[in-house]
């Protein structure tokens, strides 16, 4: 799962680490983090041209007249220069250094901790600043098509910096440590079921895949023009082959909850959220129009499966079970899309909805 979670799925065996033994998740990402980063130091980390402005002795790139002329360098036999230099110290670098930094001291794994360690003291050897740089300063650093290294030691440097502990940034409440998993937990299922679909789907038979793909409202002539005042739709994965449309959500929590009177009952709130991504859309096209909606759940033994047929759309509600061999999860993700849904309960299961 942290392999798709961090679109590492494209380098199959080169992400191969070992977790045969009990270990902590965060222990297992640093694990992935090193196994990456000691691979790329072995090849020297990518350099490129950072641009500088000093003042010295002698001319150097561009002269800034104005500020040589202005604070009278020439004078003293110098004059200020801005120009470019081939350095490792780029966006792309210290974002992995600020990752084995910030892992290091939150890991049980001495061992890897060291690592982290002495990772972070090479990359500062040659140069690469310590602190965490800006998505801003990340976008302008575009990895190659032909830098696969680069790309894989970057994603696996995001994936551990994204799921960081809350609580850990200065000035902020730090959580207990059942919140903490429970955030990360989170962050891994709804990235690593993107990541699946992505990975497996996107471009093959015919196959589109979209994630966090915005989904505005069709509103009708005269409608007040304060749009923004809606809020936005932002399904987590929309699938797309030929005249066949299907809004994936997550949802990280128990599939279902105790409802108002007796017995337990489907998330109300998550099926008005899925009905509105469908219906929302219709009218736009034969796909929309009978657009099919999955809910995704975790769950650790519950296998449900229930499917309801509201409006011309087929809403789904799915356990994955996370208990299972990893490769009987990634055939129950294929098996969710294969399927057209089912009337019948795979497991036991109430199929009402929360009132």
């Amino acid at each position: 799962m942290l392999v798709y979670a961090s679109d590492l799925a494209n380098f199959g065996a080169q992400c191969n680490i070992s977790t045969e033994d009990d270990v902590e998740l965060l222990d297992i990402l640093a694990r992935l983090l090193v196994t990456v980063v000691e691979r790329r130091l072995r090849l020297n980390p990518t350099r490129g041209y950072q641009r500088h402005e000093a003042v010295i002795p002698r001319v150097r790139g561009r002269i800034d007249w104005l500020q040589t002329q202005s604070r009278m360098h020439l004078e003293r036999g110098r004059v200020a220069c801005r120009f470019e230099e081939l350095s490792f110290d780029i966006p792309r670098n210290r974002l992995v250094r600020a990752a084995l930094t910030s892992i290091a001291g939150r890991i049980g794994d001495q061992g890897v901790a060291n690592k982290c360690r002495r990772f972070s003291d090479d990359l500062g050897k040659l140069g690469v600043g310590a602190f965490r740089p800006s998505k801003h300063q990340v976008a302008g650093d575009p990895v190659a098509s032909h830098q696969s290294e680069d790309r894989l030691m970057v994603s696996a440097a995001t994936l551990a910096l994204e799921i960081l502990l809350p609580g850990e940034v200065s000035g902020e409440t730090r959580a207990s440590r059942l919140e903490r998993d429970e955030v990360i937990l989170r962050r891994i299922f709804e990235k690593s079921i993107a990541g699946f679909y992505r990975h497996e789907l996107h471009g093959s038979g015919g196959w589109k895949v979209q994630t966090q793909s915005y989904q505005g409202w069709q509103l009708e002539p005269g409608s007040s023009r304060a749009v923004a005042l809606l809020p936005g739709m932002v399904p987590d994965i929309i699938l797309e082959q030929g005249e066949r449309r299907i809004v994936i959500d997550t949802k990280f929590s128990k599939i279902l909850t105790k409802g108002l009177h007796a017995g337990e009952k489907f998330r109300s709130a998550n099926i008005y959220q899925i009905y509105a991504y469908l219906r929302s859309q219709a009218g736009r096209g034969c796909r929309f129009d009978r657009a099919e909606g999955i809910l995704l759940y975790p769950s650790l033994d519950d296998d449900v499966d229930e499917t309801f047929d509201i409006q011309g759309h087929r809403i789904r509600f799915v356990t994955v079970n996370l208990a299972s061999k990893s490769s009987e999860v990634l055939e129950r993700l294929r098996f969710i899309v294969r399927e057209q849904g089912r009337s019948e309960t795979r497991g036991s299961a109430g199929s009402d909805v929360e009132s």
